[in-house]
C-alpha cells in the first residue's frame, strides 16, 4: 500500500493534513496505537520541516506487513551541518516560524526517536530527503 502527498512551503494551515490521513489509514489496518504514535510524530515534523523551510515537498509512505516506510523530500535551503541539526534545540527557523510556535529544533531530534532506521541526505541549496522506517 503506497500513499504520496504534495507538501506547500509556508502553508501552515495545511500542515498536518498529510499526516492525519496516514494515522486514519492506520488506524483502520489495525495497527498498534503505539506504532501509529511513532510514525504520526516522525511524519508531521518531517511535514513541519518542509512547510516552515522548503518551497515545496513530497511524502511518499509505504506500508507493508512488517515495517511502514517514509521518504519525505523537499525542495529548499537544504541542511548545511546535518550533525549540528540533530542537537536538540538547534534551529535555523525564521522569526516569524518561531512567533507560530514552530522551530524549536526538535523536528530531527524527535524523528530519530521515533524511528528504527532514519537517512538523512541533503544537498546545500537543492533540498532534502529523508527516509524513515518504523517496523511494525
Amino acid at each position: 500500500m503506497q500513499y504520496e502527498f504534495q507538501i506547500e512551503g509556508g502553508n501552515f494551515s495545511g500542515a498536518g493534513e498529510s499526516t492525519s490521513v496516514i494515522k486514519k489509514t492506520l488506524k483502520q489496518l489495525g495497527i498498534d496505537s503505539t506504532i501509529i504514535k511513532r510514525v504520526v510524530i516522525a511524519l508531521f515534523e518531517a511535514e513541519i520541516n518542509v512547510v516552515a523551510h522548503a518551497y515545496n515537498g513530497k511524502m511518499i509512505v509505504e506500508i507493508f506487513e512488517d515495517q511502514i516506510k517514509m521518504i519525505v523530500e523537499d525542495n529548499g535551503p537544504g541542511i548545511e551541518n546535518i550533525e549540528l541539526a540533530m542537537q536538540e534545540g538547534y534551529s535555523t527557523a525564521s522569526e516569524k516560524v518561531r512567533e507560530m510556535g514552530f522551530g524549536a529544533g526538535m523536528g530531527l531530534p524527535n524523528i530519530k526517536k521515533n524511528t528504527d532506521v532514519l537517512n538523512i541526505q541533503s544537498t546545500p541549496g537543492v533540498g532534502t530527503k529523508l527516509e524513515m522506517i518504523v517496523y511494525i
